[in-house]
């Protein structure tokens, strides 16, 4: 098994869809990593990860926001396709297993953000979950 791990902040508020009568909860997280480079200029990049999270608790879905800070790990998949500019491109998706909320979003920066699952040593919410056996095939993910 390949495992994904990343911690980012989420675009957009979380999307919650029925399928086949089970709940996924669709997000984007975004991981900005900052470097120099060659000729010592700072420059800037930006991972984005489409994220499925098939799950039946979907009480963590009002904490997933434009902007809250994420913990998520599970399964990788990459999916070319042609840019506008006609250059191989790749999105990066995410079969969300674990996902652990961080810290307040853009307009509540470090405020808590609730129980949803107490781990009994922290405030943080946790959610985790068994790895879901889909009978939907992968390429039928909701992104």
């Amino acid at each position: 098994m390949i495992k994904l791990q990343i911690i980012g902040n989420l675009g957009k508020d979380c999307i919650v869809k029925e399928i086949n009568g089970k709940n996924v909860i669709n997000f984007s997280v975004a991981h900005t990593e900052r470097f120099k480079d060659a000729q010592g200029n700072q420059k800037e990049r930006t991972t984005w990860v489409e994220c499925a999270y098939w799950t039946d608790r979907t009480a963590i879905a009002p904490y997933l926001v434009k902007g809250m800070m994420v913990y998520a790990e599970g399964s990788p998949e990459a999916d070319p396709y042609t840019n506008k500019e006609g250059q191989a491109a790749a999105t990066l998706r995410m079969r969300v297993q674990n996902i652990q909320l961080l810290g307040g979003n853009k307009d509540n920066q470090g405020a808590s953000t609730g129980n949803v699952t107490n781990t009994g040593y922290s405030n943080t919410p946790v959610v985790k979950t068994e790895p879901v056996q889909s009978s939907a095939p992968v390429d039928d993910l909701p992104f």
